[in-house]
């Protein structure tokens, strides 16, 4: 299938591990100008993705929740990008919090912060240019947003709110951005919470997985990246305002 997006400057807010590496890569492959923004300089991927993808790999460093941080790789990424943004992906968030009902205002602001205002601040730095090229947005989620699955309350209910953000978004920016939601489940990244919970205990893990997922495994972040390229895609174009969930048959509800 060919999803028409060689050439588009795409911008990836988290793009350096897990979920956001693989997206980075896969509009890489599909001959994309890939810009990816974070915190940490981009731990090396430097060399590798010049050396593999020559000419279309631009990192840069920026927290997303600073929005005066981010308005600067912005400024950054126009002149990489010739003033053209077409494809923007918001992969920030951290599921890290206590098992306690309701937080503290400490561990509430941190959450709340990584999982919703860097967002917010996405939207409110990148809009300006998705709007002239009649462009796609997309937020990574969780569906710990959308239904109760035991995860903390400050990070269940921060993946709620940006759904419902993305929701109003799709219609106040109608009909020249396209904003699309992509709610994974439980994804194996190497030497992430999952990884490390299997080698921890891995009998819980299985009968977890056994139990709750229909399809009795983790999902990988290859699978969320096919997801989100066709979702940014043309083969796409009638697409908005949609939540997709991508977690093996685990959430119950419609």
């Amino acid at each position: 299938m060919n999803l028409s997006l060689s050439n588009l400057n795409v911008v990836v807010v988290g793009g350096t591990k897990g979920i956001g590496l693989s997206i980075a890569k896969g509009f890489l492959r599909e001959k994309a100008y890939v810009h990816v923004i974070s915190r940490t300089g981009n731990e090396g991927l430097n060399e590798e993705f010049n050396s593999t993808y020559p000419a279309t790999f631009f990192p840069y460093v920026a927290d997303a929740r600073d929005e005066e941080s981010l308005a600067l790789a912005h400024t950054q990424i126009l002149t990489n990008a010739r003033n053209k943004i077409d494809i923007v992906i918001s992969n920030v968030g951290s599921g890290k919090g206590t098992q306690i009902p309701v937080s503290d205002r400490a561990d509430w602001g941190r959450s709340w912060d990584a999982n919703f205002n860097s967002a917010l601040n996405v939207s409110r730095v990148f809009t300006p240019e998705l709007l002239r090229t009649t462009g796609s947005l997309i937020f990574i989620s969780s569906i710990a947003g959308m239904e109760f699955i035991g995860a903390p309350t400050d990070y269940s209910t921060a993946k709620a709110a940006l759904i419902a953000f993305s929701k109003s978004l799709s219609h106040r920016l109608a009909p020249n951005v396209r904003v699309n939601i992509v709610s994974p489940g439980n994804i194996m990244v190497k030497n992430g919470t999952w990884d490390i919970k299997m080698k921890d205990n891995p009998v819980k893990v299985s009968e977890m997985l056994n139990e709750k997922v229909p399809l009795k495994r983790f999902g990988l972040p290859e699978e969320v990246c096919d997801l989100v390229l066709f979702l940014s895609s043309p083969r796409a174009a009638f697409i908005t305002g949609g939540c997709f969930v991508i977690d093996g048959g685990q959430t119950i509800g419609f």
